[in-house]
């Protein structure tokens, strides 16, 4: 495994990376800021009213949790091959 991995939602233009050796608790840590983020917002709309909205503002609000969540589930990779790695 590379030392550093590019994030799968990177824009083209201005890659952001992640230090597959940063400690595991670092890398954990990162993985779930991201994913609780994206929770918290998605629980908060579930818990509102009706929300009008048109396809355009559902397509960007669907797009501003992609980012996070692949991010996070990028990083919870990067933890998992770390683990098998090890040796038992």
């Amino acid at each position: 495994m590379n030392r550093y991995m590019a994030l799968t939602s990177n824009a083209d233009d201005q890659p952001l990376f992640v230090d597959t050796s940063a400690p595991l608790h670092t890398l954990l840590d990162t993985a779930g800021y991201r994913i609780r983020a994206v929770t918290q917002l998605l629980e908060n709309l579930a818990m509102r009213g009706d929300i009008p909205s048109d396809s355009v503002v559902l397509q960007d609000f669907a797009q501003l949790c992609c980012i996070p969540l692949r991010d996070g589930c990028d990083v919870l990779d990067v933890i998992a091959r770390r683990l098998d790695a090890e040796p038992a």
